[in-house]
């Protein structure tokens, strides 16, 4: 974050002028040449510190493209003046062209003077300034990342409406307007058919954050394959899952879904990065979970399914508390230790989330009965005592 004094400074456009002027700058160059500085008379001016060298800032400039179009296209009078920190002009020449605004001429020593004058200590950085007076020390970046063009006019009081809106819609938005985007109120299927957002409505609906580049969401893909497929195959059709994907290209959003039997957003959909906002989701794969009346009811998904598989549904915290109580009590009838005729070392009762049993190969959750000498684990309906016959 841009830092200055502890006090806050305000600084308006005329300013900003100004300041270019004492320094000695003539003109500002444009894609098609140069520009006087009365150009930016009367606009809001933005500064845009950034580098070809540094990966964040090739990232942030086409979100920042997108908004200087938009905002200028709506008719809002605003210019944005790129300051940088490459080191050779061949960079800066590079870097500039994939810019459409304005930016000073390369001088390494001004743009020194400039970066240290607004205490620019990381980049990309994005600086507005207004005549109502925006204090230096903010840095749009983040904002401009979460919401677009929406972020203008830059000030405190649009940000906290942003944040408004956002909890508004997490805790009070239906289906339609959460997951619909601008006449959009359809998800598209595995086979590319357009399913009405409407149909999931009085559904427990998931919400699952993920990306084909991530083992860990191909691995947890595989579990909430299998509790979904048991649920349907229990006819139970009031659960439904909607990717949310967070893949880099088309090519791998293909590739994610194609393993998926569930709907998802459109991968060319802003709503996908509105909804990773909205429900503060910092890590994939994430499960959101929302109830039939469209309330939340759990941002830690992942973790029920995990844990309790489809056994979990309809993913209550009644449930939950059902589940754990029939699991202590099941604990409760079994002995802490047995002496199985497959196995020579003493068994130990011990609670996993699953298992494999060593002796019918199958699958296993909750109570085996486990060796603490071996990796060995029985169901304890394949426990075998010594003296038993079967």
């Amino acid at each position: 974050m841009a830092m200055v004094d502890t006090e806050p400074t305000y600084i308006n456009s005329d300013n900003v002028m100004t300041i270019l002027e004492a320094e000695g700058v003539e003109f500002l160059l444009s894609s098609e040449g140069q520009v006087p500085l009365s150009s930016c008379n009367g606009k809001t001016i933005c500064l845009f510190f950034s580098a070809n060298w540094c990966r964040p800032c090739r990232t942030f400039i086409p979100l920042l493209v997108e908004l200087y179009h938009t905002l200028r296209n709506s008719g809002v009078s605003l210019e944005i003046i790129f300051i940088s920190f490459d080191r050779d002009e061949d960079a800066f020449q590079q870097h500039f062209k994939n810019m459409p605004w304005l930016t000073i001429p390369f001088d390494v020593n001004l743009h020194r003077r400039l970066i240290d004058r607004y205490q620019v200590n990381r980049i990309p950085s994005f600086i507005p300034f207004s005549s109502k007076g925006i204090t230096v020390e903010e840095d749009w970046t983040s904002c401009i990342e979460d919401y677009g063009a929406e972020a203008y006019p830059f000030t405190n009081k649009r940000r906290e409406e942003l944040k408004a809106i956002d909890k508004r819609k997490r805790e009070e938005a239906s289906l339609e307007e959460l997951l619909g985007h601008e006449g959009r109120n359809f998800l598209i299927s595995m086979d590319d058919k357009k399913e009405p957002i409407s149909g999931l409505v009085g559904k427990t609906v998931g919400l699952y954050f993920c990306a084909h580049w991530s083992p860990p969401c191909r691995s947890f893909t595989v579990q909430l394959t299998e509790v979904y497929n048991n649920l349907k195959t229990a006819k139970d059709h009031s659960f439904e899952i909607v990717l949310i994907s967070t893949d880099r290209n088309i090519q791998e959003f293909n590739i994610n879904r194609s393993s998926m039997p569930w709907l998802a957003i459109p991968f060319e959909d802003r709503t996908k990065h509105d909804l990773c906002r909205i429900f503060d989701v910092k890590g994939i794969p994430a499960l959101v979970l929302i109830g039939p009346d469209g309330k939340v009811i759990s941002m830690n998904g992942k973790f029920m399914v995990c844990t309790y598989g489809s056994e979990a549904f309809p993913f209550t915290e009644s449930r939950l508390r059902d589940i754990e109580a029939a699991l202590r009590k099941e604990g409760e009838a079994l002995p802490q230790e047995v002496e199985d005729v497959k196995h020579e070392h003493m068994l130990k009762l011990d609670m996993a989330k699953a298992y494999v049993c060593d002796s019918c190969k199958k699958q296993g959750r909750f109570w085996a009965f486990s060796c603490d000498l071996c990796d060995y684990d029985l169901h304890p309906t394949c426990v075998e005592k010594k003296g038993e016959q079967r």
